[in-house]
């Protein structure tokens, strides 16, 4: 009785430079991958849309109106963006643990991004939203419009790392795909290969 030799197959990837070795493994990297792309679309979009069309908006209505409005928004968003930044900066620096090669680096250089744009947000916008909410409650500085200038130039900032961080993942689940159809691709050739020679 002859036995036939061991083959040696390659370890499936997933189009990530993963080495799937393991269906928990898979399932968590897609978990993280999906948590990843939901939070920092949701951050990018937020972020697109307030410098597209809130901060427009802004300029086209007399000053006491936006300073009212302008802390009356920021006070609502403040819990929301931060938890979306939490929760977009961590899972992409699980993504980055988790991937290797030129996958890695992409979710590296989101995760960057994102804590590049939580750090603008803090630093930058947040000082000057408690300024504007100390003009309410007193007088508008004479420098007002300086102010409310380097506001928006730090919300394009900010509006601009974390679109950057979204397209880098985007460009993530894109090279996995193509691999993940190449591998499928790859697989049923060698199936039809094998059920010519029977």
């Amino acid at each position: 009785m002859t036995s036939t030799p061991a083959q040696h197959t390659r370890p499936p990837r997933d189009g990530t430079g993963v080495v799937g070795n393991a269906g928990a493994r898979s399932g968590t990297i897609r978990v993280v991958r999906g948590l990843a792309l939901l939070s920092s679309g949701l951050l990018a979009g937020a972020f697109g849309y307030g410098a597209v069309n809130v901060v427009q908006a802004f300029q086209s209505v007399p000053l006491e109106v936006r300073l009212t409005f302008h802390t009356a928004l920021m006070r609502m968003n403040g819990p929301v963006m931060q938890s979306v930044m939490g929760v977009a900066f961590l899972s992409t620096l699980v993504l980055a643990v988790l991937f290797r090669n030129t996958p890695r680096m992409l979710a590296a250089g989101a995760s960057l991004l994102t804590l590049a744009t939580f750090l603008v947000t803090r630093f930058g916008n947040v000082p000057i939203n408690r300024q504007i909410r100390e003009w309410l409650a007193g007088s508008v500085p004479a420098d007002h419009a300086a102010i409310l200038q380097r506001w928006e130039l730090l919300n394009y900032l900010r509006t601009f790392t974390a679109l950057t961080a979204f397209v880098l993942l985007l460009v993530v689940v894109d090279r996995a795909t193509i691999t993940a159809a190449g591998r499928h691709e790859e697989r049923n050739e060698r199936h039809e290969e094998r059920e010519e020679r029977r």
